[in-house]
């Protein structure tokens, strides 16, 4: 398995990358929609931190993929009959889907940082240490804060979930291998 991204597939830390983010996201999603559901006590503050790990791990992960992106650039997108299919906005409507899903990956745990200062809660970092909030409890500013982060969670999975559609139509309908490139032990 290549680990750097060659001129037609993604290497193993591309590839790995992405699907870590993919993993986490859904966990984060799933606690945040589902963690009230966990009975009260040590269960539900263990979903919380997961939750809240999960997030920070998805910013990390958002920066090691930049980063990475900028070291090791990502294969040349191949002609496909779906980019036939769309003509000239083909390019443009991926690239603005690949930006707004990494800015939600960005704005979307940014967010959930900022809930847990204005709830006045340190911000555990895995176990490790912890930020203490710079500032006092507001309820108020909490509230809203928790709404902007559920609609950017939202944005980001349905966005998400159209990246992936898009990958099984090239896939299934017109049989070209953009998802295929994305998957470990591709090969070239």
């Amino acid at each position: 398995m290549q680990l750097l991204n060659s001129d037609k597939n993604y290497g193993a830390i591309a590839q790995t990358l992405h699907w870590l983010t993919v993993i986490l996201v859904i966990l984060a999603w799933a606690l945040g929609i589902f963690g009230d559901v966990l009975p009260k006590g040590e269960p539900r503050q263990i979903g919380v931190g997961i939750h809240v790990a999960a997030g920070i791990a998805i910013l990390v992960l958002v920066v090691a993929r930049v980063i990475w992106r900028a070291v090791n650039p990502p294969p040349v997108s191949e002609a496909t009959e779906f980019g036939v299919w769309l003509g000239k906005w083909g390019d443009p409507a991926a690239a603005i889907a690949h930006y707004t899903l990494y800015a939600l990956l960005v704005a979307v745990p940014a967010a959930g940082i900022v809930l847990q200062f204005a709830r006045g809660d340190a911000l555990p970092l895995f176990g490790l240490a912890a930020i203490s909030s710079p500032w006092l409890k507001d309820a108020a500013f909490a509230h809203d804060v928790k709404e902007v982060h559920e609609v950017l969670a939202h944005a980001l999975v349905v966005i998400a979930a159209f990246h992936a559609i898009a990958a099984l139509i090239h896939h299934w309908v017109f049989q070209d291998r953009t998802l295929i490139r994305m998957l470990p032990h591709s090969k070239d």
